[in-house]
């Protein structure tokens, strides 16, 4: 009889995930577990690497998951630790033959995997979180173009345009017969998020079928640098960050919507931004943990960031409105358009001579959507310490608020008093 374990990590769905796939044919008896990395939960900055908006997003999202699962005869093991030590001691207790995950190509991620194998465990990795099969690629990723339009262009050149989706397992294999005993986490109370941000691979369904049931992508491209509501932009990404819904998932539903439709320059768009999110994960594969340096790609030192103006910046004080109406949402919602992201970022980097890290690590903390590939790909960006040959991205603020909010309704929005 063949135990596994079924390890979830950003991939909190049954539906196109192949991974969990294989290990449901793999297995006579599957353990899925979730685990609450206990590492460093505080930054250096002094405050929490997972704020409460992200916390209650994925509280919801392993709910949803937990329901799937009990749905078919299953359930989701929640503990808290380490990785690896808390995956060695259920290895032990379920004396399962290895352990079946998604890979993730980032630091932190790659060294959890790796300390497994240093005790001969058999791990056995899926990568899935990408719209294109980078199999199919014409190059391979470590020699692929540095900059995204060329990467851009051979996909196109190639005609890729996304790797079909599969179904969720027919049946799970029961669980093991004696369960093991451990941090089980109880439920967090949940914070207040964007109100129409739930979490959860049923929520992440239905909030697809109402976007193209309303025609939005049509209007996708017009709309996505507005700053305010639900509309103006798909909102895929939160529940893509952890797995919810495949990025394969929604651009097959994105070609059958063309199908029906037809192909306009708003759902290229959608398209296009998805390549976006592939193009910041397979760039890690070339140049991995040199992402993470203080310098990125480049050799330019980086200038010492001071408290007082980080916490200005952070809470919204800094005395310019659009980026304090800006901080202020992303502290009280967990979400911040694309734009305000771009403009926040710049300002504390260009405007504030900040350090770019401590802005990354604070949209690490507070957003809902908050990604390791695209957060370090988009700070590297605006900072020009990444691939982009422009150096840098620094963004004129009184351009930017008469270009996206001359009424004032947005600084007005998050400013007032309440």
């Amino acid at each position: 009889m063949k135990t596994l374990i079924y390890w979830f990590r950003n991939d909190l769905r049954l539906a196109d995930n192949p991974a969990f796939t294989q290990a449901c044919l793999s297995a006579d008896h599957l353990l899925p577990v979730y685990i609450h990395d206990s590492k460093e939960q505080e930054t250096v900055y002094g405050f929490e690497r997972q704020g409460p908006h992200r916390q209650a997003f994925l509280r919801a999202s392993l709910d949803d998951l937990n329901s799937q699962l009990r749905a078919q005869g299953s359930d989701l093991l929640e503990f808290s630790g380490k990785p690896a030590e808390v995956l060695l001691r259920l290895l032990k207790d379920t004396s399962a033959q290895a352990i079946y995950c998604e890979q993730i190509e980032a630091p932190e991620e790659i060294e959890q995997v790796r300390m497994l194998q240093e005790q001969s465990v058999d791990v056995e990795e899926f990568w899935q979180s990408s719209m294109l099969d980078p199999q199919t690629f014409p190059f391979e990723l470590e020699k692929m173009p540095d900059v995204f339009t060329a990467f851009r262009r051979e996909v196109e050149k190639a005609q890729l345009k996304f790797a079909q989706p599969i179904n969720a397992p027919k049946k799970i294999p029961a669980l093991p017969a004696t369960l093991p005993q451990g941090s089980i986490l109880p439920s967090r109370a949940h914070s207040f998020l964007h109100p129409y941000l739930i979490g959860g691979a049923s929520h992440a369904h239905a909030h697809l079928k109402q976007y193209f049931g309303r025609r939005l992508p049509d209007s996708y491209k017009e709309t996505r640098n507005q700053l305010i509501g639900m509309d103006y932009s798909s909102k895929f990404s939160a529940w893509l960050v952890l797995g919810c819904i495949s990025a394969r998932d929604i651009a097959a539903q994105l070609h059958e919507y063309e199908h029906c439709y037809g192909a306009n320059d708003g759902t290229y768009w959608l398209w296009f931004e998805l390549l976006w999110r592939d193009y910041f994960r397979f760039i890690h594969f070339k140049y991995g943990q040199k992402l993470y340096r203080a310098s990125g790609l480049t050799g330019v030192p980086v200038k010492p960031s001071y408290a007082p103006s980080f916490e200005q910046w952070r809470t919204g004080t800094t005395g310019t409105a659009l980026v304090d109406a800006g901080m202020r949402e992303l502290q009280q919602s967990g979400y911040l358009s694309n734009r305000m992201r771009q403009i926040v970022a710049s300002y504390w980097i260009y405007d504030m001579k900040g350090d770019w890290r401590a802005g990354a690590a604070w949209f690490e903390s507070q957003l809902i959507d908050y990604d390791v590939y695209s957060n370090q790909g988009n700070w590297l960006y605006i900072a020009g310490r990444g691939t982009d040959p422009r150096g840098g991205r620094p963004f004129n603020v009184a351009k930017q608020t008469q270009d996206h909010d001359p009424q004032e309704i947005y600084r007005k929005l998050w400013l007032s008093p309440e």
